[in-house]
């Protein structure tokens, strides 16, 4: 049936023989009061991003200054476009500021009562988790509340938070990596969404995972999937593959029961699937099924429901180079950040040691196509010391990326998409102790945050040679700085149900 109240979306996105076809024509619920928006279709038609929130990192830096929450015009129409307009800084030092989440979300679509305007901004290496206000003013926000780590130590017996989601339940979810100590231990700590005052653990006592670190609901299969990291105290301060051998990093995608909150099964991804990292749904809250991106041996396994239980398949391998120069004598691709288009259509990642991102046509979800590559950086930059002696792909060398007469430190690494799918936002800061180790040209130089323009009709990806935002600039010396989000939820922050 030709869908005549949303041609824009139609002509744009979706066509007659692609799976969520008959998701994308049925009927829209109407707007609500309560916090955008009602299905990831009507956030897919939200208007263009005008500001970008981003923490930053001043931890192994050198410079003893408190981490602070960016706030970035990105407006092309705005006299301040490109600039960092708002830092907001932290009350205290060496906090490893890391990921943000929201106090409500289209989960809480249906209560009018609940309103998009707290950022909550956890803390991976002090535990500290702060709440700030970005309701009043968007442009200025300011700290609303700051939850102590002993509240998570004593309460929950968790520490180093690090992926938080709003709840249909109007409370706050967050997933945790390790206990006080150090050592790994993947739980679960719940805020009040009103008071913020921590609550205790999400999960049943006893049945924390081995390892922690991300984690996406899906009630209408009534299912949370957790990933895997490693142990805080083996990671904190770079990494040593002899660590991998001596079982302190995961390995492991965990499978919940979201009502009872009951662990069901664990899902070993093997040696092909060590360190599994982001993990996202398909955004159709009726799929059964998504994407996890694995760092060490850089692949994507897509995670299904089956007849009893889940079950995960191997889709996507970046082969390893074999170079000189480099700590090891084979390089993998090291794949961080993955996301997936809020239509469904395409999934992208970033390869932080290889220095390019990937866009994959995921129509057919059991073999995503690649339809766009773009290098932007990286360890293996031809005029660099690394030399390839042998690429399975046969690439060449890439040229070093030159923005705006700068040459870019470090590599692409976290990712947001535009809610349209025409922009891709990039930065280039993986983790203070991992940054420290592999690119200490960016330690020096500070991040920066770039731009790439996406074909969201044949697949393709261009860098925008016009926008740069240089993190090595900064008032007090350069920064490292994360994770992007917006004011209005993206493609990350959000879940419906």
């Amino acid at each position: 049936q030709h869908n005549t109240k949303y041609p824009t979306l139609w002509n744009r996105h979706f066509h007659t023989n692609e799976p969520n076809f008959i998701y994308a024509t049925r009927k829209l619920p109407r707007s609500s009061a309560g916090p955008p928006h009602s299905s990831n279709l009507f956030l897919l038609q939200g208007p263009r991003e005008e500001i970008l929130y981003l923490p930053c990192i001043y931890r192994n830096t050198g410079i003893l200054k408190p981490d602070y929450l960016a706030t970035v015009d990105v407006d092309p129409k705005s006299p301040t476009y490109c600039q960092v307009i708002h830092r907001l800084p932290m009350p205290n030092l060496r906090d490893e500021l890391h990921h943000s989440g929201w106090n409500a979300c289209s989960s809480c679509f249906d209560d009018a009562s609940k309103k998009r305007n707290f950022l909550i901004l956890p803390s991976l290496i002090s535990s500290r988790i702060y709440v700030v206000d970005v309701g009043t003013n968007p442009r200025a926000p300011k700290i609303h509340k700051m939850v102590e780590p002993i509240e998570l130590y004593w309460k929950c017996g968790l520490a180093n938070p690090h992926t938080s989601h709003c709840l249909g339940s109007g409370q706050i979810m967050i997933s945790c990596m390790g206990d006080p100590s150090g050592n790994g231990k993947g739980g679960f700590v719940l805020l009040d969404g009103e008071t913020f005052e921590v609550i205790g653990n999400w999960e049943h006592q006893g049945e924390a995972v081995p390892f922690g670190y991300d984690f996406w609901y899906q009630p209408r299969h009534n299912v949370m999937i957790s990933t895997e990291w490693g142990a805080p105290k083996a990671l904190v301060n770079g990494f040593n593959p002899a660590h991998v051998q001596e079982g302190l990093y995961g390995s492991a995608l965990n499978i919940w029961d979201w009502t009872t909150h009951k662990k069901l099964q664990r899902l070993d991804l093997g040696e092909e699937g060590a360190i599994p990292l982001e993990v996202r749904f398909l955004h159709d809250p009726s799929a059964a099924e998504g994407y996890v991106g694995c760092a060490l041996n850089s692949t994507v396994f897509r995670f299904y429901k089956t007849e009893g239980d889940w079950a995960a398949e191997k889709v996507i391998s970046i082969p390893s180079k074999k170079v000189e120069g480099w700590m090891l004598p084979e390089m993998p691709s090291l794949i961080t950040d993955i996301l997936i288009s809020l239509d469904d259509r395409y999934l992208y990642f970033s390869n932080w040691l290889h220095g390019d991102i990937r866009q994959y046509d995921i129509t057919d979800r059991r073999n995503p196509r690649l339809v766009g590559q773009v290098f932007l950086g990286g360890s293996i930059v031809r005029d660099g010391p690394i030399r390839v002696l042998e690429d399975p792909e046969n690439q060449q060398q890439p040229r070093p990326c030159i923005i705006k007469g700068k040459r870019i430190p470090g590599s692409p690494q976290m990712l947001q998409l535009s809610l349209d799918g025409r922009r891709l936002y990039v930065t280039t800061s993986l983790y203070s102790g991992w940054d420290k180790q592999f690119y200490p040209d960016m330690i020096r130089e500070g991040s920066v945050m770039m731009q790439i323009d996406v074909d969201t009709v044949d697949g393709g990806l261009t860098l925008n040679e016009d926008f740069l935002v240089d993190f090595g600039k900064e008032p007090d010396g350069p920064v490292l700085a994360h994770e992007l989000r917006y004011p209005g939820g993206d493609c990350t922050s959000d879940i419906w149900l």
